[in-house]
């Protein structure tokens, strides 16, 4: 069995020590010992099997399975291709900050702040679209697609992504609602069934409001899914299907700035790929809001200029004959 024997310059696997870093605190005794393993030895398994792994911490393949998919990761190998994307962007750069940016302080220049956004968001985006599964996105876009009644649940800054995805999905025919009051949103959770689809997005995944609406959708008979960062919570294990986005960067407030965007890619792609199963409907009904709203906006210049050459030039009553 080959032993991991870390070189001289180390190049931490920024993301993943991230993402252990998160969940370790709530892992059991046997994952714990993987994620301690790792972050003393973040480059560990780019050099080591996963039998391998599981001998230098005592574990088992099947534990280490598990470690990943806690993680957010479908495998090892998926696993280990985030830790070598990792430390070939540090590899790029001179340093961590340099990678995904800084904390933020009161002495940054605006260009600093401005990077240090771009930068985070960035490598929330990459680290996000690298670990969704696509089956699974899929599989929810089908059964949104075909459902009766879609209800979408987020308190506070989540609340702006259930209401994005809400009105996106109504625009294209699917009869979804938002809800961020608990008991407005209890009352719809507990008359679905099972040709419902009910979303649940909390970053933390710990908002008990979202979890308890989502929950008791699932007992009325719907299918549920959680839009979370965090694959061990209670709302992503309360839920038939989880989908986990990754944020790394803190700012000045605890729901991290990066999440909302990560979200939105997400709900980006549900939009996208519902769209795609109605796709005759999606463009009908496209097409007559666009009518409906046409109206009460203002031509372009291009359109206005346009609209007078086919009305001809004004005489305002001048040479004009009488009879």
């Amino acid at each position: 069995m080959s032993t991991f024997t870390p070189s001289k310059a180390v190049v931490n696997a920024a993301g993943v020590v991230n993402r252990i870093q998160a969940k370790l605190p709530d892992m059991p005794a046997a994952m714990a010992k993987i994620g301690t393993f790792l972050l003393e030895h973040p480059q560990a398994p780019l050099e080591l099997s996963i039998m391998e792994l599981a001998g230098q911490t005592k574990t088992s393949p099947a534990t280490v399975t598990r470690f990943c998919r806690l993680l957010g990761y479908t495998g090892y190998v998926p696993f280990r291709v985030s830790i070598a994307s990792d430390v070939g962007r540090s590899d790029a750069r001179e340093s961590w900050k340099a990678d995904i940016g800084r904390a933020f302080g009161p002495d940054d220049s605006a260009r600093d702040v401005l990077s240090s956004l771009v930068n985070a968001h960035t490598r929330s985006l990459e680290e996000t679209a690298a670990v969704m599964d696509l089956a699974l996105m899929n599989k929810i876009a089908r059964r949104i697609a075909m459902s009766t009644h879609v209800d979408i649940y987020g308190i506070g800054g989540s609340a702006v992504m259930a209401k994005e995805l809400q009105s996106r999905l109504y625009r294209i025919g699917v009869n979804a609602h938002h809800w961020s009051e608990v008991h407005a949103g209890l009352t719809s959770a507990a008359i679905q069934d099972t040709n419902s689809v009910a979303i649940g997005i909390s970053n933390t995944g710990r908002t008990e409001e979202t979890i308890q609406m989502l929950r008791e959708a699932g007992e009325a008979g719907a299918l549920t899914i959680a839009l979370s960062n965090n694959p061990g919570s209670p709302l992503a294990e309360s839920a038939d299907e989880a989908i986990i986005t990754s944020v790394h960067e803190q700012f000045l407030q605890p729901d991290d700035l990066s999440a909302k965007h990560v979200q939105l890619l997400v709900l980006d792609m549900i939009y996208l790929l519902v769209a795609q199963v109605n796709f005759t409907q999606t463009t009908s009904t496209l097409a007559a809001s666009a009518a409906a709203v046409a109206p009460h906006r203002r031509p372009t210049r291009a359109a206005r200029l346009e609209l007078g050459s086919h009305r001809g030039p004004r005489n305002n009553g001048r040479n004009s004959s009488h009879v």
